[in-house]
């Protein structure tokens, strides 16, 4: 099957000029769900993971998926002020001003390996400023792997000696 036919493209959305890839009708299809699954897991053959991220919102569904379907632990990536106990942060560069994501500071021990999983490549800064995260933790980066990669845009320049991989990618809007 061909995922990238498994998701809707919605012009003009959430503004003009702007064609929004929607997920949610591969998330309906248990055939292109389970192949995206499939296939990060097959990504994931012979890498030695012990964490995998997954970065807010819609990298939950991904990596929450894979962290089972291998057996290891999951950890969520929270816009700032979601996550209850003690965290830290990491700001990022917005196209006007800057955002921040958080992690539990005991998520991650130094030394763990890890995978990030988000749904989108894009820009590369909440992937970035996750790795940030990971390498502040005493932890290492092994993977970043998402369903879609917008390769037009400079996300995986910016990810630059990470091994980035993704599956399905747009070259233009």
């Amino acid at each position: 099957m061909d995922l990238k036919s498994a998701i809707r493209s919605i012009p003009n959305f959430p503004k003009k000029g702007i064609v929004f890839r929607d997920i949610t009708t591969l998330l309906l299809d248990k055939a292109a769900f389970k192949q995206s699954i499939d296939q990060l897991e097959n990504y994931c053959k012979g890498k030695k993971i012990d964490k995998i991220l997954g970065i807010e919102s819609r990298g939950f569904i991904f990596g929450g998926a894979l962290a089972d379907r291998m057996g290891v632990g999951f950890v969520p990536i929270r816009k700032k002020g979601k996550l209850p106990a003690k965290t830290i942060r990491q700001e990022y560069q917005l196209e006007y001003g800057t955002d921040s994501i958080e992690m539990h500071a005991d998520a991650l021990k130094p030394g763990d390996l890890v995978l990030v999983v988000d749904d989108l490549i894009a820009t590369g800064g909440t992937l970035s400023a996750t790795c940030k995260l990971v390498e502040q933790s005493g932890a290492k980066v092994i993977g970043i792997a998402a369903l879609i990669e917008l390769a037009f845009l400079p996300g995986r320049e910016k990810l630059t000696g990470y091994d980035v991989f993704s599956l399905v990618k747009y070259d233009s809007e």
